[in-house]
This record gives C-alpha cells, structure tokens and sequence, in this order.
C-alpha cells in the first residue's frame, strides 16, 4: 500500500504493474468506506458512482498491448491512487466526524470527486490518443537507431498527449515543453499534431492563469502561420478566446491573438465568422492604440474582412472608415499603411455610401498623402479611381489629383499604373478636365503603357488616350508623340484575347487626317489589320480602313 508521506521515495521504485496492482487493491477499500458513510449523502453518493468505473477503466489501461512501457501509463496509475487514497482518507474523516466544518468538507469532496472525474477521462483519452503504442514504438525505435523520425514523432505524441492529461500544472509544464519544441522543430510538431491536440490547445486559452494563456496562444500564433491548422483551429472554436485575447490579454497576448486571427481571416468564411463574434471592434481598438506589430496585424484582419462584401456594413457601424483614414495618415508601420489602404479599397467598391462616407472624412486627401512615396500602391490608386466619380472636377484639383496620378504612371507598378489610367478615364467628363490631363503630361507616359505585356494595362490606357483625344489640344499631343501611332497600330491585333483594339481605332481615326500619320499607319501594318477587323465587323473598322486606304491610293498616284 502507499498511503504518500514517508514512503515516497519507496513509491517512485515501483513499476507499471505493481502501480496498477496498488490501484486495484484500493478500489474495493475506497468503495467499502464510502458506503458506510452517514454524512452528506449525496456527495458521496455521486463518489461512489465515478469509484464504480474505475476498475473497467484500469482494465482497459492495463490491455493495452504497450502498457508496461509507457510512462504515461505509471503516471496515470500514480494520479489515480493518490485520488483513492483521498477518498479512503476522507471517508474515515467523515465517519469520525473529525473535520474543520461541514462547509469546508463539503468543498473537499466536491473537489474528490472532481479529480475522480478526471482521473476517469484521462484514462479513456489515453487509450483514444493512440499515444500508447505510438510513444512504445518511438522508444524502442530510439534505442535501435533504425526509425529516428518515428522516436521524434513519438516522443512528440507523448508531449502533445500531455497537454490534454492530468491537473492543469502538469498542463503547464506540457505547454512549456511544446513552446521550446515549436522552436527549434516545428516541422515535426505539425506532421504529428491531431485535432484532439488543437482542441486541448483551444481549451487552454480560457485558462485563469495569464502564464498559460499567453504561452497557449504563441503556440496556436505559429500553428495558424504554418497554414495546416486553420481548419481545426476554427471547428474546434478557437476565435472566442482569441478575440477576447484581442480585447483584454497582455501585450503578448494580444499580438500574438491578433496575428493568429490575420492568417486565419485569409478565409472569407472565417472573416464572416470573427464579424459574427464581435472582434471587429477589439480590431479597431489595436490599430488605435496596439504596438507596431499588432497593429500591422490588426489592419491586415480588417482589410480581409472588408473583402467580404456583406460584412463591410458591419465595418461601417464599427467605425471602420474613420479607423483605416487615420491608420493611412499615422499608422507606425508601412505596412499598415498599405493594409489601410487596401481595405478602403474595398470598402469603396460598390458601395456609394462608403464611398461618401469616406470623402466626407477627408479619405481622398490622405489617399494622395499616401502616393507622394516613391513607390506609390496599386491599392491607394485604386481607391482613388472609386471615388473620383463622386467628387467635382475643381475639388480633385485643388487636392493636387493629377500631379500624383503623373507620379503613378511614372513610378508606379503595372498595376498601379492601370488604376491611374482608369481614373482618367472616369475624371475625363469634360473639356477643361482632359485639357487639365493633358497639361499635366500623362498622354507621353499612356503612349507608353499601351506597350505593356498586360492585355489589361493596354486595354486601359488606350481608353483613356482614346477619351483624351477628343479635344484636340490632346490629339495634337499625341501626333508629336513617336511611339504613338506604332502602338497604337500593334493594338489591331484581331486576336481575341486583345481586347484593345477598339479604342485602338479610336485613336487612329483621330489622327487619319494627318497625312504623316496616315502613312505611318500604313508603314506598320494597319490595313491588314483593319480587313481582318473589318470581317469582324468592329465598330468604325471599316470606315478607318477606308480612309486609310484613300491615303495609300493618293500616295501611289502623287508617285507618278
């Protein structure tokens, strides 16, 4: 018998099966004196019911073909004759009716039965693990050196079985084994971890100690990065606790939560979901108030979420509009800077109020802030180009529009420089407009687009040079330029997948009462082009050809 104390020592030299033949000797003792109890009836009743399950699942431990070798398995036995022996102990308090006070003991056996309770489940979850024969295997592969992968796999399986094992101090020191681990061996904890593993994680992030939930939610931070958990994080609830982390953790805490909620709401369905449990507030709070990485973290959440069309509404109630302006004009980090914009982006897409609301807030003017870097955003242009079409044409050049549109087309990405082009194109309602556009010097830099790889990129700049042509100040402009009737000719291309071609004859109808112009055309090509457009029966193909085609019959005849 081991009654603890004095013979501790004595204890730790037992083997698995001797532990198991300690607790088996001590059940028929725990239930015996429990059921001469006399006081407090029901709570010993609701012991002996848990002590009457204890043998089937010491049967079921000990069948295990792997039993005696696993460590789990002795410090299972250990748990649960310790709590016997508690219940022995108690037992014979009660019957003497030597205790302290009937409130306090009646605390003591609601905390027995609880570690019964315990004791209980993690027996079953032992056998349902797979640990058991996993962590035999690992030890006797370690010994032989054949199978090193399968030990650490093992040992790893043990590790992870620990989390879900025992008081929440053994817990503790499983947690603190795995953040070490994750560190220098990730790659193995992801190829064995399980769902059952996920879900003791999830339930630790709503443990009382600060310790574990800070330590819980690094581990669940890398697990989401790692983009092979998401699934299992999200079904086995982890976004609750996560936002609430968001809200109220500590500094690490938060960051880390706030990261993990950004890899995660990379999933439209997730985004709707982190909506539907209240974290779009703790979202906004961290970008106004978080550190540089969560707040990074936080925009990053938010842009996601703002790409679900129907939870842009929900973004709006939460101040959303107000939250991203400010992050574009102070946000810590670029980055931030850049996920703000990317969601006013969104938020402008279609919907006019936001569109309003976005202008009313001053959106446009910190938009055009924002581009004066040298490497301007796809992202800020194209928020920009959302929301020109609700703004009067003195207004956006009060602001200095076209001077950043310029610097775009210079500096720009390619599809940064596309944003710019379709602006144009819907700021261009008027004479004084596209003569502005015009002065400004972007007709040279769209000349040039139309030479981009990108069927989009030449698409757009043809329109815009196409829209801009019908003033003739700006078609004499492109008459000087030397690239422009040669690009715009090599934008016949019948093919199908060019979809530029009709602004391209746009452009070439424009300049067809140039004769310079005219012969260009007919030195690059454009009347085989225009026949095949012609069979095509593009719109103002024919008539282009026609015109072209006088020009070429003029020349011959001035020849002779």
């Amino acid at each position: 018998m081991v009654d603890g104390g004095g013979e501790s020592s004595a204890a730790d030299g037992l083997s698995t099966e001797e532990w198991l033949s300690c607790a088996q000797g001590l059940v028929p003792r725990a239930l015996g004196k429990a059921r001469v109890v006399k006081g407090f009836p029901g709570r010993w009743k609701m012991i002996i019911s848990k002590l009457e399950q204890v043998p089937s699942r010491l049967s079921d431990l000990s069948s295990h073909p792997c039993f005696s070798r696993n460590a789990l398995c002795k410090e299972q036995l250990q748990a649960v004759s310790k709590t016997l022996n508690g219940v022995i102990q108690f037992a014979d308090l009660c019957m003497k009716e030597k205790y302290e006070g009937k409130l306090q003991m009646q605390s003591d056996l609601d905390a027995l039965a609880g570690k019964l309770d315990l004791n209980l489940r993690d027996c079953g979850l032992l056998i349902k693990t797979g640990v058991l024969g996993e962590v035999s295997f690992s030890s006797a592969a370690a010994s032989s050196c054949a199978e090193p992968d399968a030990a650490v796999h093992g040992n790893l399986k043990e590790l992870l079985a620990r989390l879900q094992i025992g008081h929440l101090e053994a817990k503790h020191k499983a947690l603190d084994s795995l953040v070490e681990v994750m560190k220098e061996d990730e790659k193995n904890v992801l190829a064995v971890i399980g769902r059952s593993n996920i879900g003791a994680l999830v339930h630790l992030l709503t443990a009382t100690s600060p310790r574990i939930r800070e330590k819980t939610v690094t581990v669940i931070c890398s697990l989401a990065e790692s983009g092979s958990c998401e699934n299992w994080l999200v079904s086995e609830g982890v976004l609750p606790p996560l936002i609430r982390l968001v809200e109220s953790g500590s500094s690490v805490g938060k960051e880390k939560a706030t990261i993990s909620l950004q890899r995660l709401s990379m999933s439209s369905e997730t985004a709707r979901s982190i909506v539907g449990h209240g974290g779009v507030r703790p979202l906004t709070d961290i970008c106004h108030s978080g550190d540089s990485v969560s707040q990074s973290a936080a925009a990053c959440t938010l842009k996601n979420i703002s790409a679900v069309p129907e939870a842009r509404q929900a973004l709006a109630e939460e101040g959303i509009v107000k939250v991203t302006i400010n992050l574009l004009d102070c946000g810590i980090l670029l980055g931030s800077k850049e996920y703000a914009a990317e969601c006013l982006q969104n938020l402008t897409s279609s919907n006019d109020d936001l569109k309003r609301a976005v202008i009313s807030e001053g959106g446009i003017r910190s938009l055009l802030a924002y581009l004066d870097g040298p490497l301007p955003q796809e992202s800020a242009v194209g928020a920009l180009r959302n929301l020109v079409g609700l703004v009067s044409p003195e207004v956006l050049i009060s602001l200095g529009l076209l001077p950043r549109l310029l610097h775009v087309l210079k500096s720009g990405s390619i599809g940064a420089q596309q944003a710019a082009a379709a602006a144009i194109c819907r700021i261009c309602t008027s004479a004084d407009m596209k003569r502005s556009v015009g002065e400004a010097g972007c007709i040279p830099l769209l000349v040039k687009m139309m030479e981009s790889k990108a069927n989009s990129a030449r698409e757009v700049a043809a329109q815009a040079v196409a829209s801009l042509m019908t003033l003739s100040h700006n078609c004499r402009l492109v008459k000087r330029d030397d690239k422009s009737v040669p690009n715009m000719v090599a934008l016949l291309d019948p093919s199908h997948h060019n979809t530029a071609k009709k602004y391209a004859v746009s452009c070439l109808t424009l300049l067809c009462s140039s004769k310079k112009c005219k012969k260009l055309m007919i030195s690059y090509g454009a009347i085989g082009y225009l026949k095949k457009l012609s069979e095509m029966d593009l719109a103002g193909a024919k008539k282009l050809l026609e015109r072209v085609e006088r020009g070429k019959l003029k020349t011959l005849f001035s020849r002779k």
